[in-house]
């Protein structure tokens, strides 16, 4: 009975070493498994490329001409003679201020200008007798320098009264307030009835040519010597036309058409923010571009033609704020610690840490860490569709990429 206990006792203990074997065994087969699966990513091999590089700047947009419209004779606005927010011209009545009483002072001294010819008339005929009778000494020398006086006084006064005459009338051509530019006129600042004053220039309206407008910019010391070194070092080389091509960003991100130009840079710096001021130059055939609106400006700074270019969403941001590609060396991720340089539409040129053929991973990030395996495919970039309809992808993105190791995982 003891014997047959005994072999009982050992039965059970096989069976349980046995069984514990058999979970050790699979437990051990799992990592293998796990290990050797291959996360599919997308990628691209990075080439030197030449580029046109840009930077971006905030500007404020300013009209070409700004004319205040002020009065300049006092007196009450009879009429308003345009219609607010239209396009007018060089030259064309705006305004009109009650004319009455400039009209009767120029018809005052239109009578003050013809008595003064009446009276220079009769003294110039008196000063031609009296030449002809101090030949014959009928008449005293000092007679005929008093006539010879008196003409040249009623000149004189004839003079004045023209210009008496020529100020009343500008003053009267100032009741008709005309448009002294082309562009388009804002709102009425004064109505019919108003009483507007020399004096204070009124202003009654404001006329801005929008056809082509100014867009100031400002931009570093710092960020101007780093270029003048780029130049001068042939990182950069400069455009053969001239002036820099500048392309204005609208606020809904999309690039104003057409490109503008760089009128100048500014000499001077600005002593309490460090900047420089500059000023581009764009067509405004639609008025798309209106005063005080505030645009990015994109302005070109030379060409890279060694430039290396990867897509923005390539590019990681690591805890401590340092940029990191992750690239694919041996078929294994590798992080590379990278220093960006400016953006290019939507992609960023790498300045440090990238070479060229480096297999840069685009997409697929959630599937794979430093030093995993990974099945490299070619990446690119998302096909615009039609308005309403997802984006087209010409090849595996992220979202791909990972249901390929999913479905590596479940097989």
């Amino acid at each position: 009975m003891s014997n047959l206990r005994l072999l009982s006792g050992q039965s059970v203990r096989l069976v349980m070493l046995s069984s514990l074997l058999v979970l050790a065994a699979c437990g051990k087969q799992e990592p293998q498994a796990g290990g050797a699966m291959k996360v599919p990513v997308s990628v691209i091999t990075v080439q030197p490329q030449s580029t046109e590089v840009f930077v971006a700047l905030p500007g404020r947009v300013e009209a070409i001409q700004d004319a205040q419209i002020r009065a300049r004779v006092s007196g009450i606005v009879n009429e308003i003679n345009f219609q607010q927010g239209s396009e007018v011209t060089e030259g064309q009545l705006l305004f009109t201020i009650d004319p009455a009483p400039y009209q009767a002072v120029r018809d005052q001294a239109a009578a003050q200008l013809k008595r003064t010819q009446a009276d220079l008339q009769a003294v110039r005929a008196l000063s031609q007798r009296y030449a002809k009778l101090i030949k014959e000494n009928a008449i005293s020398r000092q007679e005929y320098d008093n006539a010879v006086a008196q003409a040249g006084q009623a000149e004189a006064a004839v003079a004045a009264a023209q210009a008496a005459l020529k100020s009343a009338d500008i003053d009267l051509g100032y009741t008709k307030v005309v448009s002294p530019i082309n562009g388009r006129i804002g709102k009425s600042l004064v109505t019919v009835g108003a009483l507007v004053s020399a004096a204070n220039a009124t202003q009654l309206a404001t006329v801005q040519q929008l056809d082509k407008v100014y867009v100031d910019l400002t931009r570093s010391t710092t960020e101007l010597a780093q270029l003048r070194r780029a130049h001068a070092s042939g990182e950069l080389t400069l455009t053969p036309e001239g002036a820099a091509v500048a392309q204005v960003l609208l606020e809904d991100g999309t690039v104003y058409q057409p490109d503008g130009k760089l009128l100048f840079s500014g000499v001077s710096v600005d002593p309490t923010t460090g900047q420089v001021n500059l000023r581009a130059e764009f067509a405004n055939p639609d008025q798309i571009l209106l005063p005080g609106m505030y645009v990015r400006v994109q302005l070109q700074q030379g060409t890279d033609t060694k430039a290396l270019l990867v897509p923005q969403q390539a590019i990681q941001r690591t805890t401590d704020g340092l940029n990191t590609l992750m690239l694919v060396k041996d078929e294994k991720v590798a992080p590379m610690a990278v220093t960006t340089g400016v953006q290019v539409g939507g992609s960023t040129i790498i300045t440090k840490g990238l070479n060229p053929g480096d297999i840069v991973i685009v997409a697929g990030f959630q599937k794979i860490r430093p030093g995993a395996p990974v099945q490299a495919m070619p990446w690119k970039a998302e096909v615009p569709a039609p308005a309403g309809q997802a984006p087209a992808t010409a090849s595996p993105t992220a979202d791909s990429a990972d249901s390929a190791a999913a479905d590596s995982a479940k097989k």
